[in-house]
C-alpha cells in the first residue's frame, strides 16, 4: 500500500473513483425513506406528483404487500425507481409541502374544537369572541348552532349538533385564514 492511497481523493483529481460505498449507501437509503413517505400520501396527493407511471404503480403494488420482508424488499426497489427519476428532491420537496399543509389542517382543526368547546361550555360571551375572530361568520346561524349543541350537553343526548357546530365553526375559520 503506497502512502498515497490512504489519502483522500479530490473530486477534480484524475483518479477520483465517485462516491464510497458508504456514501452510495447513505443516499439508497435516504431515497427508500422517501418511498416510504410516498406510501402516506393518499391517493390524490400521489396523482398530483409530477413522477413516472413506474413509480406510481410501485407505491399503489407496495400498498397491498403486508408481508415484513416483502415489503422491505419493495423498498428497496422503489428507491432503485426513485433514483431514476428526473428529480428526487423537487419530489421530496412536494412531499414536504403535504406534510406542512397536513400541519396546518390539525391546527385548524384542533382550533375549531376550541371553540367549539368554550361555545358549549360558556355561551353567548364566545360567541361574540368568535364573531370577532371572524367577522365572515353568520352570527344568527352561529347562534343557532351553540343553542342546539349546548341543549345537547344538558340533555345527554347525542343529535350530532355538536359535529355540526364544529363543521361550521370549522369553514369559517377555514375562509377566515385564507384571507
Amino acid at each position: 500500500m503506497s502512502q498515497h492511497d490512504d489519502m483522500p481523493h479530490d473530486q477534480d483529481s484524475e483518479d477520483y473513483l465517485g462516491p464510497s460505498k458508504s456514501q452510495l449507501k447513505r443516499e439508497m437509503h435516504a431515497l427508500q425513506e422517501l418511498g416510504k413517505r410516498m406510501l402516506d400520501l393518499s391517493d390524490e396527493q400521489l396523482a398530483s406528483l409530477t413522477i413516472s407511471e413506474t413509480l406510481k404503480a410501485a407505491i399503489v403494488e407496495s400498498r397491498r404487500i403486508n408481508q415484513r420482508e416483502a415489503r422491505r424488499r419493495h423498498l428497496q426497489y422503489i428507491g432503485k425507481v426513485i433514483r431514476q427519476e428526473d428529480d428526487p428532491e423537487a419530489v421530496s420537496r412536494a412531499i414536504d409541502a403535504f406534510h406542512a399543509g397536513s400541519e396546518e389542517h390539525t391546527r385548524r382543526h384542533h382550533l375549531a374544537e376550541r371553540w367549539r368547546d368554550r361555545m358549549i361550555a360558556e355561551g353567548d360571551k364566545v360567541v361574540g369572541e368568535f364573531i370577532d375572530y371572524c367577522p365572515t361568520a353568520e352570527v344568527q346561524h352561529l347562534r343557532n348552532l351553540v343553542r342546539n349543541a349546548r341543549k345537547d350537553v344538558e340533555k345527554e343526548k347525542n343529535t350530532g349538533q355538536s359535529r355540526k357546530l364544529f363543521r361550521a365553526l370549522r369553514e369559517w375559520i377555514d375562509d377566515a385564514e385564507q384571507q
